[in-house]
């Protein structure tokens, strides 16, 4: 799953934004969110129905203050 995707899916699904408010933080448009979404989810659920590991790809992230979880955020490792 690209890095996209996987912002797709946060924002539409665990966020529960709208697709176009998806689209307009994540600076796309709402077909071309709508096309992340989809492969994001097919990714998700063949993942799931197959018993697959989920591997989140596609470079650099900068998370500025927050840290990758919450042990890395107490230790401000």
């Amino acid at each position: 799953m690209t890095l996209d995707e996987f912002e797709a899916l946060r924002l539409a699904d665990y966020e529960g934004l709208y697709q176009e408010q998806a689209a307009e933080r994540m600076s796309v448009s709402r077909p071309t969110f709508g096309r992340i979404l989809e492969a994001a989810r097919r990714k998700t659920a063949e993942a799931l129905v197959f018993g697959k590991s989920l591997r989140i790809e596609g470079g650099p992230v900068d998370f500025g203050k927050r840290r990758c979880c919450r042990f890395h955020n107490q230790h401000g490792i």
